[in-house]
């Protein structure tokens, strides 16, 4: 039993791993279990979109409902730029697979997007893919 059981807190929560470590292909949900009396359910059950999204994925997506979809509010709630808001957003359809293929946002210039990367707004990845699209 681990510390935190033992002290009457719930026990910590692991995501499972939505890839095969061996080969790389998507794993299958084949066992549920309940916690409270120990039985077990065995087949192939659908996996979750969601639950293969980070805590940063699932945070911008909790924002963007709790916004109702105003991207101004996203924005400030994650003290971002319009156009990373954008851009975040966008990046979230496609781990979904419901983004379609956009060009970066509008109104980024160079300097905009050094400043984003400067802030911590920005990755330095998404800020290449942004320079480039520039180019």
């Amino acid at each position: 039993m681990s510390e935190r059981t033992r002290r009457g807190s719930q026990p910590e929560i692991h995501r499972a791993p939505t890839d095969c470590p061996v080969c790389g292909d998507q794993l299958a949900v084949t066992r549920l279990g309940c916690a409270s009396c120990g039985s077990e359910l065995a087949g192939v059950f659908a996996s979750c979109d969601f639950c293969a999204l980070s805590a940063a994925d699932l945070e911008m997506l909790r924002v963007f409902l709790t916004s109702r979809g105003n991207m101004r509010e996203v924005e400030r709630h994650l003290g971002v730029s319009y156009p990373t808001a954008r851009l975040r957003f966008a990046q979230l359809l496609g781990k979904l697979g419901v983004g379609d293929e956009q060009d970066p946002p509008a109104g980024l210039t160079r300097e905009q997007i050094l400043s984003e990367v400067a802030s911590g707004a920005l990755s330095p990845a998404d800020a290449q893919n942004l320079l480039a699209g520039l180019a």
